[in-house]
């Protein structure tokens, strides 16, 4: 077993005896099994397309639209996050969106998104359009992390940015020497890659706490290209889209990547209510 800088841990691979057994599998596939494989993989491939018009964009997101700050919100919370406190701030318009599909996420071809819908979009900030956002709320299979790191940085990211990850983990997933019943949830953690020097808004992730997924994928990229970024990781007892863990997020306003960005608290907390009246409304199956 061994473990990334980010504590996720992998079985290292053994090579006995694996090639023969590859060289093994290969021959007893049929030419109709190789047929049902490259269907699924052509099906399970992430593509970064142009929503309104289905087209490709070509090159990666940060190639096509260059950036000194990125701000990646991953899941429901934090998403409604961005939606109601950032969003609701300024003129963002959409530049792309990631389009894939796996056992549990299909992203919708919706024009007009609802808090309900599995997408994952792109968007600059109109007056100062170096600042991007992406808004995922669809989960990332393990198999596909790596594509849309690619798609989305590609494959020699430039390193005079900033990215910023706001997301949400389950309290029974913190590990500490005392009971989470004691802890006050939701609480923030944050992880940084070396290359981070600014402060964080809340205390650092003790060890021995991971982050998982998708999350886990980006901060690992930037550590390893050098990007300077940071995890904000809230933890809560209620994952289902929640007032009280978005608001959790509020002390992230106060960062270098997000200052100025929120200009209106009040207005923005009035947008929340709202959003959070059309999940519910959305959710009811007898509504």
């Amino acid at each position: 077993m061994a473990a990334t800088f980010f504590g996720e841990v992998v079985r290292a691979p053994c090579r006995a005896g694996s090639e023969d057994e590859e060289e093994e599998e290969a021959r007893r596939e049929t030419p109709e099994d190789q047929e049902v494989r490259q269907q699924l993989m052509r099906k399970r491939e992430v593509r970064l397309l142009r929503r309104q018009t289905k087209t490709s964009l070509g090159v990666s997101l940060l190639e096509k639209y260059p950036c000194s700050k990125f701000i990646i919100a991953i899941g429901n919370n934090a998403v409604a996050f961005m939606s109601s406190f950032v969003m609701n701030s300024g003129i963002w318009e959409e530049v792309g969106c990631a389009k894939l599909w796996n056992e549990w996420c299909r992203t919708t071809d919706a024009i007009s998104l609802s808090p309900t819908e599995a997408f994952c979009v792109f968007y600059h900030l109109v007056s100062n359009p170096s600042v991007l956002l992406c808004q995922c709320s669809c989960y990332v299979a393990e198999d596909q992390q790596y594509q849309w790191l690619e798609k989305v940085f590609g494959s020699c990211p430039k390193k005079n940015m900033q990215v910023t990850i706001l997301t949400c983990r389950h309290i029974t997933d913190y590990k500490t020497s005392e009971s989470t019943c004691s802890l006050p949830s939701p609480f923030l953690r944050a992880l940084k890659t070396q290359n981070f020097k600014d402060s964080a808004c809340c205390s650092l992730l003790e060890q021995p706490n991971i982050v998982h997924d998708l999350p886990a994928a980006v901060l690992s990229y930037c550590q390893v290209w050098q990007i300077p970024a940071i995890l904000y990781l809230c933890y809560t007892d209620v994952m289902k889209l929640d007032p009280i863990t978005v608001e959790a997020f509020k002390p992230v306003l106060a960062s270098k990547s997000l200052k100025g960005l929120a200009k209106n608290i009040p207005q923005s907390t009035e947008m929340l209510k709202k959003l959070m009246t059309t999940n519910e409304i959305q959710s009811n199956i007898y509504t």
